[in-house]
């Protein structure tokens, strides 16, 4: 199966998970999860969230972000992956000028 986010809908949502500014991603789902091509603006965020019964891996494709994940903050760039796995919460913020793009894939379990 092929996903092409081109020829998905996009979708903004704003103060995703009670983030800031707008989360805008183009998303596949079924009965066994999600797998979206998102974006966030400079001073956009995805709010802190807990994963009660699912997984999330996020790959950056462009762009730069701070991920918060168990109480630490860190750097998350284009090219590296986050691994939020089930039970625990994380936020992504973007303070960067540059769009920061990523492809988030959450499994259910």
């Amino acid at each position: 199966m092929i996903i092409d986010f081109d020829r998905i809908e996009e979708k903004s949502f704003p103060n995703f998970k009670e983030g800031k500014g707008e989360y805008i991603s183009r998303s596949y789902v079924d009965d066994f999860g999600k797998v979206m091509r998102g974006r966030l603006k400079k001073g956009c965020s995805i709010g802190l969230h807990t994963h009660e019964a699912n997984f999330e891996i996020m790959y950056v494709i462009s762009g730069e972000g701070k991920l918060i994940y168990k109480n630490k903050t860190e750097v998350i760039r284009a090219g590296q992956a986050h691994y939020c796995s089930k039970g625990q919460s994380h936020s992504l913020i973007n303070e960067k000028d540059e769009t920061l793009v990523f492809l988030g894939i959450v499994v259910e379990q």
